[in-house]
């Protein structure tokens, strides 16, 4: 019964001794059947009870997001057993506080001390590199056994030196290392803070070099400036300084850069030596640590969880007891009381928890139980509206007939058969697709519904079957019930021809099947689809609204709503049979009276009336007034019942008008109960009726709700006015509306014909050995238009419109859609959103 009415619902009192209360809660997570409700609304969020504890969880989290990030970073991979470890008890909150902290700490101190050995390393390789460059730079020089000689040539003119042959020339110099990119502008601000007076040379480093902080590979370049005096000295420093160019001693002799090379590469031999032991030691701790981090999430998550849901609770006046209020499902109690046994004794607690049920006027959360096939589809109608408690559910039934209107539209079995196919792979592999959490919204859309697609395909390849349409063509089964009956020289002189069903071309008894192959290659297809499409989709639309319309009695049933049943229900009803299922039975009539060989007494053979013009006349009171057209009558006394029909339908509309309002107004008069005992949908819009439970029955009965003030009864005739507006306009508005399934087919069909002529068709004209090459191009452009246009857009569009159909063609009649879902605590659910909110 619950698949389709939402759970019973209770709201229960939940009294817990402060020692037991977080075992209680631990095990109530784990199952997952209790929504609490937030008994101190009115309570800051840092003033509650447990805030120090969410806080201490937090901190946990943080940390534990610390490691993760350095495990990733290595690419370690982090062990997932798939294990789901029970929440901690408070006790152990200190032990894994202690282990996190051990653990960043000592991982921030092997980080910094790597950082720091990186940065030595980084140093020693630049002055390694600056000592290689600046030896080739003065070795280019002409003689090379002055290091500034051929600089100072290039800095001073010939004359200065004569003129200073006297005395010697001091000119210093300065080597670094910067950042390739930045050697241009570098080299710019030289030139021109310095007037040209200096002398600068340049070699790029090959190899690309670690920087410490980021761990990126940058690229560098080595650099020396001659300049002349300590002013430009200055100058040239200041410049480095502001490119961030690191500087290097460099002596000037050749034996001393040797000897401290020499030194250099000595000490960068130790330093790697230092490095390999750090990071070995670093890969240690996260391998360690890899193993447990997954359980120690979900430990962290549970512990925050509980005093989560404790923050909820009320302290007794004797702060020994924690009060909780909760909704849970009636069926499941056994189950809670279980739970709540178990999580005393894991606290070892001799004071039981006590559940006691309470009364409310409230409306409970609407709680549909569902599976991995049901749920799909239960998303889709919770989409328009989630279900007012105990209204009837949908979901059910929309199992069949979503795939189905939508296989209407989308018929044709090739394009089912790859749309199924693709279904079943997704739920064959569902459980190794599904451990994969693949991160992206379409792949979702698709996996999520994978059981819709599934019946959506099996069903598109049926109608496909009834329409006997494959990729645009028929399968000849069965042969044809046509035989042609004409000589060869009519055959072959004659561009179309006419065969002729009242005579011994058509064998006159139905196809075994679906329709006869014949139709494909007919010229008047179009126009016999047509007729038959409209028909049947008419024919499909007023059963679905009429099932809805059923539907909504169930609904007065089991509400004991006995006022909507004579206002509300028997008009409806009347409406909706005496016109538009007296025009369904009309079509049937006019398919079992009429074929071929029937002549009409006004207008001969091959005569039969209109439907559409029947219908119209029906309603207008009238009938034609043409006696060459066919006759306006299918059956005796015709006539007179349809007028009798319009006349009763027509006289329904009041009823649904005023009726409903007229009798609340007169009980309200005599003070006298209404003979409904309340309904889930007018206690949501009315307030006139709540819910009370009745232990006897074990399940929420409606009562009366008693408020301070009655709805007005100008706003009863508005709002029963409203609806029955909306319900006789959309009677006809929603028959109407059924015509998509003919519209889409049709598009769907001419479509697939249209690809089939235009591009595969080219392909099979080739009669030489060319013609399997070009074939094979012109196959792979046909069928990726056909997936991508005929199998997704099409089909998301025929997705559409029967979503459209069912959320207010058929809905409308009987599900109003104002409940609120139940949310339970469970830790499934809130490690799956962490889970998710971690990997986006």
């Amino acid at each position: 019964m619950s698949l389709f009415r939402s759970e019973d619902m209770a709201l229960c009192q939940l009294f817990l001794q402060s020692e037991a209360a977080y075992s209680c809660v631990s095990e109530l997570g784990e199952l997952g059947l209790l929504q609490f409700r937030d008994l101190n609304p009115d309570v800051n969020a840092f003033q509650r009870k447990f805030v120090n504890e969410v806080r201490r969880c937090d901190e946990m989290e943080r940390k534990l997001r610390y490691l993760e990030k350095e495990i990733r970073k290595d690419g370690i991979p982090m062990l997932d057993t798939g294990e789901n470890p029970e929440a901690p008890q408070p006790r152990e909150m200190i032990d894994l506080e202690a282990t996190f902290e051990k653990l960043e700490n000592e991982l921030r101190e092997v980080n910094q001390n790597a950082e720091a050995l990186k940065r030595n390393y980084l140093e020693l390789t630049e002055l390694k590199h600056i000592l290689r460059k600046t030896q080739v730079f003065f070795d280019e020089q002409e003689g090379g056994s002055s290091a500034t000689e051929s600089m100072t040539r290039a800095l001073i003119p010939d004359d200065s030196i004569a003129r200073q042959a006297a005395g010697p020339v001091q000119l210093g110099f300065v080597a670094g290392v910067i950042l390739r990119e930045r050697i241009p502008p570098f080299e710019r601000m030289l030139w021109r803070a310095c007037r040209g007076n200096v002398f600068l040379r340049q070699a790029e480093i090959e190899t690309p070099l670690e920087d410490p902080a980021t761990s990126d590979q940058v690229h560098k370049s080595v650099f020396i400036i001659f300049f002349q005096g300590d002013q430009l000295k200055s100058r040239v420093k200041k410049i480095c300084e502001g490119f961030r160019a690191t500087l290097y001693p460099c002596p000037e002799a050749p034996s001393d850069r040797r000897e401290m090379a020499m030194g250099v590469m000595t000490r960068i031999e130790d330093l790697n030596t230092v490095l390999n032991q750090t990071q070995d030691h670093r890969h240690r701790v996260l391998a360690a640590a890899a193993k447990n981090i997954t359980n120690w999430f979900i430990k962290v998550r549970k512990i925050k969880a509980i005093y989560h849901t404790l923050n909820l609770f009320n302290l007794d006046v004797t702060q020994k007891c924690l009060i909780a209020e909760c909704w849970v499902p009636t069926e499941d109690l056994e189950q809670i009381q279980l739970a709540l046994r178990r999580g005393t004794e894991r606290s070892g607690s001799s004071v039981p928890p006590i559940l006691n049920r309470m009364d409310t006027l409230e409306n409970p959360p609407t709680y549909n139980k569902t599976n991995k096939f049901t749920s799909g589809f239960q998303h889709l109608v919770d989409a328009y509206g989630v279900a007012s408690y105990r209204e009837a559910n949908p979901a059910p039934y929309t199992i069949i007939t979503f795939p189905f209107l939508f296989a209407v539209m989308f018929g044709d079995l090739g394009h089912g058969i790859l749309m199924a196919s693709f279904a079943a792979y997704l739920v064959i592999k569902e459980r190794t697709l599904g451990a994969k959490k693949i991160q992206s919204d379409v792949w979702n859309i698709f996996f999520g519904g994978r059981y819709i697609i599934l019946l959506m395909g099996l069903f598109s390849m049926y109608t496909g079957m009834m329409y006997n349409d494959v990729f645009s063509k028929s399968l000849n089964i069965f042969g044809s019930n046509w035989r042609n009956n004409y000589d060869e020289s009519t055959l072959m002189n004659s561009k179309a021809l006419q065969l002729d069903p009242n005579s011994t071309a058509y064998f006159k008894y139905p196809y075994p099947f679906g329709l006869d192959p014949i139709w494909q290659v007919a010229e008047n297809k179009i126009i016999f689809l047509n007729s038959y499409k409209m028909k049947i989709s008419i024919i499909f639309g007023v059963f679905h609204m009429l099932f809805g319309v059923l539907l909504s009695l169930w609904n007065h049933v089991y509400f004991r709503d006995r006022l909507a049943i004579m206002c509300e229900f028997i008009p409806q009803i009347i409406f909706m049979c005496f016109l538009f299922l007296y025009m369904v039975l009309l079509m049937f009539i006019k398919w079992v009276n009429y074929s071929a060989d029937t002549i009409d007494v006004k207008a001969g053979p091959y005569c039969a009336p209109s439907i559409l013009i029947t219908f119209i006349n029906m309603v207008l009171f009238k009938s034609s007034k043409n006696p060459d057209v066919c006759d306006d009558w299918m059956y005796a006394g015709q006539g007179f019942l349809q007028k009798l029909l319009v006349v009763i339908a027509l006289l329904c509309v009041p009823v649904m008008l005023l009726a409903k309002p007229i009798m609340i107004m007169r009980a309200r008069k005599q003070h006298q109960p209404l003979m409904n005992a309340g309904h889930t949908n007018n206690a949501a819009e009315n307030g006139d009726a709540g819910y009370q439970l009745d232990d006897s029955m074990q399940q929420v009965q409606p009562v009366p709700a008693h408020h301070d003030e009655e709805e007005d009864i100008t706003e009863i005739f508005i709002h029963q006015g409203i609806h029955t507006i909306e319900y006789v306009l959309g009677s006809v508005s929603h028959t109407a509306s059924y015509l998509r399934l003919w519209a889409l087919s049709l598009a769907h069909a001419q479509l697939s014909e249209v690809l089939w002529n235009m591009v595969l068709r080219n392909g099979l004209t080739w009669t030489d050995w060319t013609g399997g090459i070009v074939l094979w191009a012109i196959f792979g452009f046909w069928a990726m238009l056909t997936v991508s246009i005929l199998v997704l857009m099409e089909g998301l569009s025929a997705f559409l419109h029967t979503l459209r159909l069912h959320w207010v063609e058929f809905q409308s009649k009987f599900y109003h859609g104002l409940g609120y879902s139940f949310t339970p605590f469970s830790f499934k659910t809130i490690l799956d959103q962490a889970a998710t909110n971690a990997e986006e």
